[in-house]
């Protein structure tokens, strides 16, 4: 509506009804205040159950028995790699290759041009892998080059590989080779009528691989790879392995490794609880508390954790290097973890898995109990807070029409006072305008 703001009063009417709609929008102010604060702890809630949830995942995987079933394989040798599955048994042995799988290689006698005909009288060759059943190759051309091109081919499927090797400016040899290694990938590449190409060959025999445990035993492959020569256990020759070469191969359980798992889940654990702390806290020189100050969600979280560390019989973690300090967090002695579980790795993996109720399966109870998506106690907190921050919302979306409504009112209000107030000085001066003139005529 058209302001006519101190048109008569002198008033500034437009700032008396902007004041006064502070005023009135004062509950609504505190509503959004109130708004920006809840969203402020749900985000924070959010970011500790994030957290949590990563805890309890952590956890779980630490509190399943086959997570201790982590084994070190070892090789004194570079040349002979060891590599053992969860579960391989313990194994110390020494090995003596005797045997490096090689490919069966045919090296050709007569150097050629690229471009010469090779194949004889016709462009096919035969390849013999002396399993009866012969298979033909179409070189295309009868060159060199086009017979290298049809062995490689993908499409012909020969399982050989074909290279030429420049023996002076203008000639070369051809070598071929199976593309497996072992005895068994001998073969024959002839003409097709069965006569020898390019002047015949020089044969490189293909053979297996073999290693020597001493007390007569010996592992044969047809590979340089040995899988499972042992109970989930692999060994692989390298380049460099040469018959002779002597190594010292041993599996054991990776304590280490273990170790590592369970100081990570007890840093984690103390991260939680540092984040926990630090949104609960009170600073005394700002006057400031933290977003999570006095939730009791959040406190009960923090308890509970820490109680996990404590078998159900009351007993202590304290003999495997877990234990809790003053400041209630924490601490982890890989030493005195590696002394016990080196002592009783049956026992002490029950205390963590929940093959016994242990440190870590207690852990992810507590932690999966807070974070769960359908009724974790934050899930459920989050939950909560927002339904409460949606109603805040509509309540202020309600007061944003009051308002309007309010300042329609005033604003008509004082227009009125302000019509009102001009009408009355319109009158005064016709009054006194018609006093002036009696004045005048009487004298």
């Amino acid at each position: 509506m058209a302001s006519i703001s101190g048109l008569s009063s002198g008033l500034d009417t437009a700032t008396i009804i902007n004041q006064l709609m502070q005023l009135e929008a004062a509950p609504q102010t505190r509503l959004k205040t109130r708004v920006t604060s809840e969203q402020s702890t749900i985000s924070t809630l959010q970011t500790l159950n994030t957290k949590t949830a990563l805890l309890a995942g952590k956890a779980d995987a630490l509190a399943k028995p086959a997570a201790w079933d982590v084994v070190k394989a070892v090789s004194s040798h570079s040349a002979v790699s060891i590599s053992a599955t969860a579960g391989a048994g313990k194994v110390n042995l020494t090995a003596t290759v005797t045997g490096v799988a090689v490919a069966h290689q045919l090296g050709f006698a007569q150097a050629v041009g690229a471009t010469d005909q090779v194949t004889g009288g016709s462009t096919v060759v035969r390849l013999d892998r002396f399993d009866g059943s012969p298979v033909e190759i179409d070189s295309g051309d009868g060159t060199l080059t086009g017979l290298v091109a049809a062995i490689n081919s993908s499409t012909n499927d020969t399982g050989l590989r074909a290279s030429t090797v420049k023996v002076d400016d203008q000639t070369y040899r051809l070598i071929v080779e199976s593309t497996a290694t072992g005895t068994e990938s001998d073969f024959d590449l002839t003409a097709q009528d069965g006569s020898p190409l390019l002047g015949g060959t020089t044969v490189r025999a293909g053979t297996d691989a073999s290693i020597d445990f001493g007390v007569g035993v010996t592992a044969t492959s047809a590979s340089n790879t040995f899988t499972d020569v042992l109970p989930g256990v692999t060994l692989t020759l390298g380049a460099a392995a040469t018959v002779g070469t002597v190594t010292t191969l041993s599996v054991e359980r990776d304590t280490s490794s273990i170790s590592a798992s369970v100081k990570g889940l007890v840093d984690s654990l103390n991260a939680l609880l540092g984040d926990i702390d630090a949104q609960s806290a009170y600073n005394s020189s700002t006057n400031k508390a933290g977003a999570l100050t006095g939730n009791s969600t959040v406190r009960s979280l923090r308890a509970e954790l820490l109680d996990a560390v404590y078998p159900a019989d009351g007993s202590s973690m304290a003999a495997l290097g877990i234990q809790v300090t003053r400041q209630g967090k924490l601490e982890f002695d890989a030493a005195t973890f590696a002394q016990a579980y080196a002592a009783d790795p049956v026992g002490v993996t029950e205390q963590f898995t929940t093959t016994g109720d242990g440190f870590a399966a207690r852990v992810g109870a507590v932690a999966g109990g807070a974070s769960d998506s359908t009724d974790g106690t934050l899930s459920t907190a989050i939950s909560g807070r927002q339904s409460g921050v949606k109603r805040m919302e509509t309540s202020i979306e309600e007061w944003d029409r009051r308002l309007e409504l309010r300042r329609i009112t005033l604003e008509r209000t004082f227009t009125s006072l302000e019509t009102a107030l001009n009408q009355m000085t319109s009158q005064s001066s016709w009054l006194s305008s018609q006093l002036s003139s009696l004045s005048g005529t009487t004298a």
